[in-house]
């Protein structure tokens, strides 16, 4: 296995990441408890520790339970898949750049809250924001809904009502080349490069592997490389290679397919 690919026991998952993802992923299937107790021993989690899991899930609304001992996805777990499954099957749809920013100013907030500064960082990550000034975060306007959608996109995500979120035009010449390094092009574009180059590999070989080492590879690298696509700012040209994402996307589609079924033969075999 190359380098880049090798996979070690400090990466192993908590039992609550890799039911809900697992869940995730299978969408509108259930998982029972003993596949569920099956999944965790995979990765050194124990019956106990799968139930308890299980239990907490329910508890916030990420899954739901029936009096068989079945699990799907619960409300939160239901909008939480549908923004993943908008990232598996196309990524957040964006239109062609006219050389203004979204810009969401947070320097009204308080940083003492810990709670809501984890939260407002999150959302803020996960639209692709940067900080250009203290508390001026500003990212491309590309998205197709516009500054109205990413609005309300930040507000779901955990932003405050409260915050401005608008449109910015006109940086002085130091702020406007600042903002356009705010995202590392290289290092972007470099992570698409390795990551395909990691799941091609991958999708190679886990026919040859055996069905727990394949199960148990599936889910790391495919884990990894969803978090990687969901978190990815999905900026314009000439910030990004657009043609190097959506190959990076794609290769992401075809590995997550292959995944569940992995999963499905291991769970299947009762391995």
């Amino acid at each position: 296995m190359a380098h880049s690919d090798r996979i070690s026991n400090k990466q192993n998952p908590t039992a609550r990441h890799l039911l809900l993802n697992l869940m995730l992923a299978a969408e509108h299937e259930v998982l029972g408890a003993a596949e569920a107790v099956q999944a965790c021993a995979l990765f050194g989690i124990s019956g106990n520790a799968a139930r308890v899991a299980l239990a907490r899930l329910v508890r916030a609304d990420l899954l739901e339970s029936s009096e068989r001992g079945e699990y799907r996805l619960g409300s939160k777990g239901r909008a939480l898949g549908s923004d993943v499954a908008t990232w598996r099957q196309s990524g957040r749809p964006t239109r062609a750049w006219d050389g203004g920013w979204i810009a969401v100013l947070t320097s009204g907030h308080a940083r003492s809250d810990r709670s809501a500064l984890r939260r407002r960082e999150r959302a803020l990550a996960l639209v692709g924001m940067r900080e250009l000034d203290p508390g001026l975060y500003v990212r491309p306007d590309n998205f197709a809904t516009g500054v109205q959608g990413t609005r309300e996109r930040l507000h779901v995500l955990g932003l405050e009502a409260s915050t401005p979120v608008f449109v910015a035009r006109g940086f002085d010449a130091q702020r406007e080349t600042a903002a356009h390094r705010l995202w590392p092009k290289a290092v972007l574009e470099r992570g698409y490069r390795e990551a395909t180059s990691s799941l091609e590999r991958s999708l190679t070989r886990l026919s040859s592997l055996s069905p727990r080492a394949a199960a148990r590879e599936a889910f790391l690298l495919g884990d990894r490389a969803v978090r990687q696509l969901v978190f990815d700012p999905m900026l314009p040209e000439p910030l990004i290679s657009a043609e190097l994402r959506e190959g990076f996307f794609e290769t992401v589609r075809r590995y997550d397919a292959a995944g569940v079924r992995t999963w499905r033969r291991f769970v299947q075999l009762g391995c």
